[in-house]
């Protein structure tokens, strides 16, 4: 087992290599002149749109903005919002949180345009729910001579399902739970397996419904002990911020072959967490009530400022905070454990908690959202007949999870991954003026009074 877990390693650290950050990032930087720093200036716009107007407006679709943004959100607030910045900074240090806000910015332009492209391409299956994602708008937008990519999209994409969205966060919760609550991994699995069973057989209706609740609360929840927790530092905060602009510029940032170890670690994690440019999180934009591809791809683009910017930030700052603390060094601790041990030292008793629960529900909630992602991409491979037998074996997927080795579930996810944001990313890059079209298309129909 560790030969194969090594071999993994080695496959995982050559797809998540530069060249492979470099696209995701480029992409970024490229769609964000291409569309004039759109995620700058709309942003309040967006925000209006996902928090205020979702319930105003009925239109062709299967849940609201608001939902599938929980949806998407469901899925992406996970594990990397709080083992993923923790690995990121203990290995790139302080200065890998720079780069995660860096990559969010410009991801914010990534997620908008393949949401964009996810609603404008989407198709109504035979069940009359809609279906979109990248493997549509390859195949619907570049044309049947690139269904190949496509169908390598949705192949990789059903595979992921089973990494990151099942096998990872039922992992994570499990040893959450075993390190909080002394509750054997087995029996937390049989619970967690029993609990994803009862939604997600429900399809994308159900976990819309269970990510609207789950998600806002929880995020909620994490983000107000964050602050807390900061607010009784707040001698600390200045210093915390100097040392993650200083340190993403020296000492470790500059390290290594052709990616520093800061750039290398907050690039890759604060893709890991936010997806964006991955191609998961149009699959859920597809399904949005909306009369323009633009709005929804609009609200789709927040979720990447409220994961990163938002959620992220505050597990970064209070571990940059326990680092000072600690006088500059994070000990043998890694992922949820240090930052459950930073949190806990910061504010006894309660702190350790907010990352238990948080890690609990964060995961628990990125499992439906997965879910809902794997079966899009198994229906596009197999026809709406594999849903249901998809939906059961990913359930199943779950208990195995929780009982895996931890390294073994986190390369496959990695590898699965950074596998599907290849074929999303030509797509993007090769379907950019239909974004700015289709943008411009919306902020001249709205001039006229023609789109609220």
């Amino acid at each position: 087992m560790e030969q194969v877990n090594k071999t993994l390693s080695d496959i995982s650290s050559f797809i998540w290599g530069p060249p492979l950050l470099i696209l995701l990032v480029g992409t970024g930087i490229f769609l964000t002149f291409r569309l004039l720093f759109l995620q700058f200036h709309a942003l309040p716009f967006a925000l209006k749109q996902t928090f205020i107007s979702h319930n105003k407006h009925n239109h062709e679709g299967d849940v609201s903005h608001f939902a599938a943004l929980m949806t998407a959100l469901s899925a992406t607030i996970g594990t990397g919002n709080i083992a993923g910045v923790a690995t990121a900074v203990v290995l790139g240090g302080p200065g890998a949180v720079f780069w995660m806000w860096i990559t969010a910015l410009v991801g914010m332009a990534t997620k908008y345009a393949e949401c964009l492209l996810a609603v404008k391409y989407r198709i109504t299956n035979s069940k009359n729910e809609m279906s979109g994602g990248p493997m549509y708008y390859i195949e619907n937008g570049l044309g049947k001579n690139w269904k190949w990519l496509a169908i390598l999209f949705a192949l990789f994409g059903t595979l992921a399902s089973f990494g990151i969205g099942s096998s990872v966060q039922a992992n994570a919760v499990a040893s959450a739970v075993e390190q909080s609550f002394n509750v054997n991994t087995t029996i937390c699995g049989a619970v967690l397996t029993a609990l994803t069973a009862i939604v997600v057989l429900g399809g994308i209706k159900s976990i819309a419904r269970a990510a609207s609740i789950i998600v806002p609360l929880m995020a909620i929840f994490y983000v107000v002990g964050g602050i807390i927790i900061i607010s009784l530092h707040l001698e600390l905060v200045g210093q915390a911020f100097m040392l993650i602009i200083n340190d993403a510029f020296t000492g470790q940032a500059v390290e290594g072959a052709v990616l520093g170890t800061a750039v290398r670690y907050g690039v890759a994690r604060g893709l890991f967490s936010n997806e964006a440019g991955l191609g998961s999180a149009p699959i859920a934009a597809a399904a949005a009530k909306t009369d323009h591809p633009v709005r929804q791809a609009l609200v789709s683009m927040t979720g990447t400022f409220l994961d990163t910017i938002v959620v992220c930030s505050i597990t970064g700052l209070v571990l940059v905070i326990g680092y000072i603390s600690a006088d500059n060094s994070f000990g043998e601790l890694k992922g949820a454990a240090l930052t459950t041990a930073y949190f806990n030292n910061l504010m006894p008793g309660p702190g350790g908690y907010i990352v238990a629960f948080g890690l609990i529900f964060f995961a628990y909630s990125t499992i439906l959202g997965w879910c809902y992602y794997g079966e899009k991409c198994a229906g596009y491979l197999l026809g709406e007949k594999a849903v249901l037998p998809y939906r059961i074996i990913y359930t199943l997927t779950v208990m195995a999870g929780a009982v895996l080795s931890l390294d073994l579930v986190w390369n496959l996810a990695d590898i699965f991954n950074g596998l599907m944001a290849i074929p999303n990313l030509i797509a993007l890059l090769l379907l950019s003026n239909v974004v700015a079209r289709e943008t411009k298309d919306f902020v001249k129909r709205r001039r006229s009074g023609e789109l609220y």
